[in-house]
């Protein structure tokens, strides 16, 4: 379990833990692009296998939201492509927007997720500007809890199913109150019965580090 830091992709995690250990069959269990932080599980050897399983687990994260500003992926690292004034929008119309979204949903998924379409990545087709119709996803918000509003930023924890992308629930929610949001931190903090806690800072990642799993 590796705690992947800001500003790098999974892939480039696999490559450094496949350099450090000296193994050339190294997969990951679940993506977190370069904004994504926390805990990303890193598959080795025979291991590998393992990977449908992983696939099913529940996820936990925190993130940081910001209110008023809609960008074009859905988080920090794009370019604003409307604004709103977010200076009359209240706590309590925060917390009754996050509360609808709790529960068996419907969401729709970015274009910026590695979904495929026709076999094309959407995150490639999104690259070149090209827009495609996505058919909604059913998932589920077992909770999504605010833990500390300060405007125009309000940080919360959420645990999802499966297939739940957390920009996407945030633009969702910005919409829902009325003023659009953004992602700027999200932080992974479980996988199924994985915490970030246990996990190994890549820049100390050594052979003493390998588990067996059983699942």
């Amino acid at each position: 379990m590796v705690n992947k830091p800001k500003g790098i992709t999974s892939h480039d995690v696999v490559d450094v833990v496949r350099k450090k250990l000296k193994i050339r069959k190294v997969g990951h269990a679940g993506t977190l692009d370069p904004l994504a932080e926390g805990l990303l599980i890193v598959l080795v050897g025979g291991y590998t296998r393992l990977f449908p399983k992983f696939v099913k687990f529940d996820k936990k994260y925190f993130g940081v939201l910001k209110l008023g500003e809609v960008t074009r992926t859905g988080d920090s690292q794009s370019e604003v492509i409307k604004s709103s004034s977010y200076e009359n929008v209240s706590e309590q119309a925060i917390r009754e927007a996050f509360s609808l979204f709790e529960g068996d949903i419907e969401q729709i998924p970015p274009m910026v997720s590695a979904l495929r379409v026709k076999g094309q990545r959407l995150y490639n087709l999104a690259r070149r500007g090209i827009e495609v119709d996505r058919k909604p996803r059913s998932i589920k918000i077992h909770s999504l809890e605010v833990s500390n509003i300060n405007l125009p930023y309000v940080e919360f924890c959420v645990h999802c199913s499966k297939g739940t992308y957390v920009r996407k629930l945030a633009e969702d929610i910005g919409a829902k109150i009325g003023v659009g949001a953004h992602m700027v931190k999200i932080l992974r903090l479980g996988i199924g019965p994985f915490e970030l806690d246990k996990a190994v800072d890549l820049d100390n990642i050594n052979e003493n580090h390998l588990q067996k799993i059983t699942l």
